[in-house]
């Protein structure tokens, strides 16, 4: 059992939903609750887990604490999603004042715009959703109750994806027009033995890292801009409050 967890509501589509617990007051240190048998509390710098723990309640945590994981992905997306959509100005100081990565969060935020909170499988992984998260929602929707049926892991999704897309190149099917790009010899040798030891085709690897690539370079563009815009914004302000009158006393 775990201690210290997020109080429970019913009525959330897709699952039971949670109500995150508010801090309490910060107290002087006091020395370390020791947990009583079975039960695992959380602190903000680790676990305290009992001396004698059975396997199965061992597991049982480890179990929560991938949901926790899991579920905090699409609870931090829904919340930038929020944020950018009814602060638009303030929402990048929100994220600085959490001390959150932008860029970790903008990942979670585009899954999360991708699929509807109606729509998300709670027996699925947000890292699920996020492998299907560029398809039409039609498509969406068939890997989910596929991957949900099948029990497949992500990995088995993306394997299952891959396959059916080599499938519909049939022979005779006219090939999309290429370009060739040369390389340095030594270079494409570099590259072929990154993706044997990731375990993916060469091919697949060469296409998925270019096009991170490329996706990072155009968030950071975003990036910029929004950032040249917020700065805009505090000169403005900065030069407002110099401009209001001071009283002078006599």
């Amino acid at each position: 059992m775990m201690a210290h967890r997020a109080e429970q509501t019913a009525g959330s589509p897709g699952g039971t939903a949670t109500t995150l617990p508010q801090p309490p007051p910060r107290q002087p240190r006091a020395a370390a609750a020791t947990p009583r048998r079975g039960q695992v509390l959380t602190t903000r710098v680790g676990l305290q887990m009992p001396a004698k723990m059975a396997y199965d309640e061992w597991e049982r945590a480890g179990r929560q604490l991938s949901d926790v994981l899991d579920s905090s992905s699409w609870w931090l997306g829904d919340w930038l999603v929020y944020g950018k959509d009814h602060y638009t100005d303030r929402y990048q100081r929100g994220i600085r004042a959490a001390g959150l990565s932008y860029q970790t969060l903008r990942n979670y935020a585009w899954v999360s715009r991708r699929f509807d909170h109606t729509r998300r499988r709670a027996a699925l992984s947000f890292q699920h959703h996020a492998e299907l998260a560029s398809l039409p929602v039609a498509e969406q929707d068939l890997w989910l109750d596929r991957a949900e049926q099948q029990q497949w892991t992500t990995k088995q999704l993306r394997g299952a994806i891959r396959a059916a897309r080599e499938s519909e190149l049939q022979p005779g099917t006219p090939a999309e027009p290429s370009r060739r790009l040369e390389v340095p010899g030594s270079r494409l040798e570099w590259w072929h033995k990154a993706a044997e030891q990731l375990g993916v085709d060469f091919e697949q690897w060469v296409t998925a890292a270019l096009d991170s690539a490329a996706a990072t370079a155009l968030e950071e563009l975003e990036e910029l801009k929004e950032l040249k815009e917020l700065k805009d914004l505090d000169e403005l302000e900065e030069r407002a409050e110099g401009n209001r009158p001071v009283a002078i006393g006599a």
